[in-house]
């Protein structure tokens, strides 16, 4: 997608910050943090996907410090997955490719790939041991991919010819829901009290069809909240109220520890809400579709579930912060192609339900020191639904929300 003139002048102040320069006290200094949340549909990758247009790996000016990324359906969301024990082999391989994106090998593709898996599969016990499907689970203090690294004395940004330029700080699945954190290598030995928590919100209101996974982490002394969601569904009349209803259960369920703050989401320093929000249209008329066709997103926005719960007295968003959107609803797609599944009329003799587009993918923050850098989304034709990414920085404080010292 074209650049705004607006993003430019955004990344040209970005590049201008004091950035993390070593891996000494990380205060008062600036995280170049990118996150991204794709529903992939319950499709299963190729070996040669190229996540590149939504990783953005060779866009920006400067490389991000820490990748955020959230997936939802990595699984069919079928009763075998949603009632069975799990199955995390979805989850290594998009853990496989995320590598292999972050961490390229220009020479040689191939091994490039085979390196990525050997990885993913010296997880172990450890990964497995991040599977669950259950309403709520807890595990603290998870390094991915083992130990703490040694510390340097070198600049981060000169790391780029090591191993492993990235690595998994965090990752955790709850049926199709899957979320993981990668940071820079000189990043790796100042992350604690890593924890995690699941809330699950789908049938029955606790299995994981639908809900959340979040990671709390802290970097230094600077707590952050990572919160990847996939709620209610449908556009039908109350199916609103059901994914607030979702949200308000993922605020009050979500617990990473009795014994210190931060204990819940918004007891965090930073916190960044991302995923398939599934919020909708509201009020659709006749002329949705010339609207879509104008691209007059502004008009659209108007009418946007979630900007309305933003704006509301009571709303479950209600002082959470979002970027200008300008780019075009994410949802839904037809299968490989840029034309939206908007058709009300049968198809092979099967009817097809109403998929108005919408605004389904989002990335929330709160926070005082979260500065948004950018909000766009991939055109990937992968699934359904289109990735969104975000650049954000994040002053690193001295003060904290922990009461852990």
């Amino acid at each position: 997608m074209a650049e705004s003139g607006g993003q430019k002048v955004v990344e040209d102040e970005l590049c201008c910050m004091p950035w993390i320069s070593s891996v000494g006290l990380l205060q008062n200094f600036y995280l170049r943090t990118f996150v991204g949340t794709w529903n992939v549909g319950g499709k299963t990758p190729n070996n040669d996907l190229n996540l590149n247009d939504w990783l953005r790996t060779d866009h920006f000016d400067s490389p991000s410090d820490v990748y955020v990324l959230g997936f939802q359906e990595i699984v069919p969301l079928n009763a075998g997955n949603v009632l069975g024990p799990g199955d995390s082999g979805m989850a290594r391989k998009w853990l496989s490719l995320v590598h292999a994106a972050l961490n390229p090998d220009p020479d040689d593709d191939e091994a490039r790939i085979s390196s990525s898996d050997d990885l993913i599969s010296s997880l172990g016990d450890n990964f497995s041991s991040l599977r669950s499907s259950s309403c709520s689970s807890e595990e603290e203090g998870f390094n991915s991919l083992g130990p703490s690294s040694s510390t340097s004395t070198s600049p981060i940004h000169e790391h780029l010819a090591q191993q492993h330029k990235y690595r998994l700080a965090a990752s955790k699945q709850m049926v199709g829901i899957f979320l993981c954190v990668w940071v820079r290598q000189g990043l790796y030995g100042h992350i604690s009290r890593t924890k995690i928590s699941c809330v699950g919100t789908g049938l029955m209101g606790c299995l994981g069809n639908k809900g959340s996974v979040s990671i709390s982490m802290t970097l230094d002394e600077t707590t952050f909240c990572f919160v990847c969601t996939h709620l209610a569904s449908g556009e039908k009349r109350g199916d609103a109220v059901r994914r607030n209803s979702d949200v308000a259960e993922i605020l009050k369920r979500t617990r990473f520890s009795n014994s210190c703050k931060p204990e819940q989401i918004l007891d965090h320093d930073n916190i960044i809400w991302l995923g398939d929000l599934n919020y909708r249209l509201a009020s659709i008329c006749c002329n949705t579709y010339e609207l879509l066709e104008r691209q007059d997103w502004q008009a659209l926005m108007e009418k946007d579930q979630l900007r309305v719960e933003q704006k509301a007295d009571g709303g479950v968003f209600k002082g959470w912060e979002e970027g200008d959107i300008s780019f075009a609803p994410t949802y839904k797609y037809l299968t490989n192609s840029d034309k939206y599944y908007a058709a009300t009329n049968s198809y092979q003799d099967k009817p097809r339900p109403r998929r108005t587009p919408a605004w389904c993918d989002r990335i929330l923050w709160k926070g005082e020191g979260i500065k948004q850098m950018c909000y766009e989304r991939s055109e990937t034709r992968f699934s359904d639904h289109r990735p969104v990414y975000s650049l954000f920085s994040v002053h690193l404080a001295p003060h904290s929300n922990s009461d852990c010292q």
